[in-house]
């Protein structure tokens, strides 16, 4: 939360005097009950004690003031607005790896899958398009608003090569940084199994994202075990490990200013990508929240108001 006004909080300050005066005016009244002459004639006609009560109606008081005071410096919330305009980027990677079955029914397909679940979605003004990496990058469909274009497109990959994922960065970089697009927020939202085996640095294009405001997702897809069937050199099938490399995915995404998620099977990749369409088809705007301050702080008054009236038959 915060002030358009924040030198008011210094009203606050208000609080923890009335509260002295509370607190010394109770004394006096003690005190005042200690010197009566004849204490037991004074408890036999006294009524029972209030206790907690007797507080109550001033403690309420005294956070309605904390209430105004804050009100005064007029507070503001930021909330997630939906907005009709991004462009986002799919950066999948289709490296040979992505054929491991550990993810059901293939890491590529789980993937492909999940993204044609996210384009579905995203609100019809987004502009979506898709980049495919291996040994270099594809830019499969630069962003537009025919997402039937991009979900044919990522449908249509087949896994094979290397892991060139700086260069995959770098082609959805240069999608989203076209003259029409500059001033229009921009995302990319980057699946890979594993860190990269060739191109370019990964690390710096993500410092390259960054400066230009454009943050990037990472999802690493892939369980621990994962394993890659292949033909050995003498023709006999062996398996080979595949693990998924979560770290090198979180660098790429902190380097950026984006978050980083790991999914160990397809339930779970379609889950993040769900909260990817939320998070960057909104955006966070500043809205004013002081009338719920002020309202508190009244309804506290007459709430404290009323209490005292129907317990002490007097007001605070």
């Amino acid at each position: 939360m915060t002030f358009d006004s924040p030198a008011y909080l210094a009203a606050l300050l208000i609080v923890p005097l009335v509260l002295v005066g509370y607190v010394l005016a109770q004394r006096r009244r003690q005190r005042y009950a200690v010197r009566f002459a004849a204490l037991d004639t004074l408890a036999s006609v006294a009524p029972k004690s209030p206790g907690w009560r007797r507080h109550l109606p001033a403690a309420l008081l005294c956070l309605a003031l904390a209430a105004l005071a804050v009100a005064l410096a007029r507070p503001q919330a930021s909330v997630a607005v939906s907005t009709k305009r991004a462009n986002i980027m799919l950066v999948t990677d289709v490296s040979t790896s992505m054929s491991a079955t550990d993810v059901a029914p293939t890491r590529l397909a789980a993937a492909q899958q999940a993204a044609s679940a996210f384009i579905d979605k995203l609100p019809k003004g987004i502009q979506v398009g898709a980049v495919a990496f291996s040994n270099k990058a594809l830019t499969i469909a630069r962003p537009t608003i025919d997402h039937n274009q991009v979900r044919g497109g990522i449908a249509a990959l087949r896994a094979g090569g290397g892991t060139a994922t700086g260069n995959g960065i770098q082609a959805a970089l240069q999608a989203l940084r076209q003259p029409n697009m500059k001033k229009t927020p921009g995302a990319i939202v980057l699946l890979s199994d594993g860190k990269a085996t060739s191109g370019i640095d990964p690390i710096a294009q993500a410092a390259l994202a960054k400066k230009a405001r454009i943050p990037i997702y990472t999802v690493a897809l892939g369980t621990p075990g994962g394993v890659l069937d292949v033909q050995g050199p003498l023709g006999v099938p062996e398996s080979v490990p595949v693990p998924p490399d979560p770290e090198a995915l979180r660098q790429i995404a902190q380097t950026s200013g984006g978050r980083a998620f790991t999914a160990a099977d397809d339930k779970k990749l379609s889950t993040i990508y769900s909260k990817l369409g939320s998070r960057i088809a909104s955006r966070k705007e500043k809205r004013e929240i002081t009338a719920g301050f002020a309202g508190g702080a009244l309804v506290l008054v007459l709430l404290a108001g009323l209490l005292s009236m129907r317990w002490f038959g007097r007001l605070p």
